[in-house]
């Protein structure tokens, strides 16, 4: 037995209660305790090199300052490079606003990837006449989410039922149709 064994508490385990969790962590911390004055002057070494160790907190604003969640946010999408993302999004939902009330009722946005903005329209009148304001919806949009983001808009008409019925279908057949004309 050394000095520090004899210097150390008596246990309070009885011979009629067996050790338990709090027992051992006790007997397990008087064991690192020992061994702590190499850890410490290691832990002191290496906080002397961390970045910013020598940095005392001070009256003035620092980056270790509790942050607003909107400088947060902000900081978060640049980091990761969202901003044409969430303006996309934005976008998406305020559609009916950016290409007007009437258009935006009769059309929605589908999807955007490389410039290219796919929009459905639920008649083909509806797509016709947002092919003809394409131009000025492509100006709009560029106002609003940065010059050169919608390059061309594709816009699509309703969807169709599938003719594909059954086993036997020809490829590219036009479906049920007037047999004699």
């Amino acid at each position: 037995m050394t000095a520090d064994d004899e210097q150390a508490p008596p246990e309070e385990t009885g011979a009629d209660r067996p050790a338990d969790g709090l027992d051992l962590a006790r007997t397990l911390a008087r064991v690192t305790a020992r061994s702590t004055p190499r850890r410490k002057a290691a832990v002191r070494r290496s906080a002397r090199r961390a970045p910013g160790a020598g940095r005392l907190s001070g009256a003035h604003p620092d980056d270790r300052d509790p942050q607003t969640l909107d400088i947060a946010l902000t900081r978060v999408v640049d980091d990761h490079g969202w901003q044409v993302d969430l303006k996309v999004a934005a976008m998406f939902a305020r559609w009916p606003e950016l290409v007007g009330a009437e258009v935006g009722a009769h059309s929605r946005a589908e999807s955007f990837a490389d410039g290219k903005l796919v929009v459905r329209a639920d008649s083909t009148a509806w797509a016709t006449q947002l092919k003809l304001l394409a131009p000025a919806v492509v100006r709009r949009l560029n106002d609003d989410l940065g010059h050169g983001t919608v390059v061309v808009i594709e816009v699509l008409g309703p969807h169709a039922p599938s003719w594909k019925h059954g086993p036997r279908s020809v490829r590219d057949g036009r479906g049920p149709r007037d047999t004699y004309g």
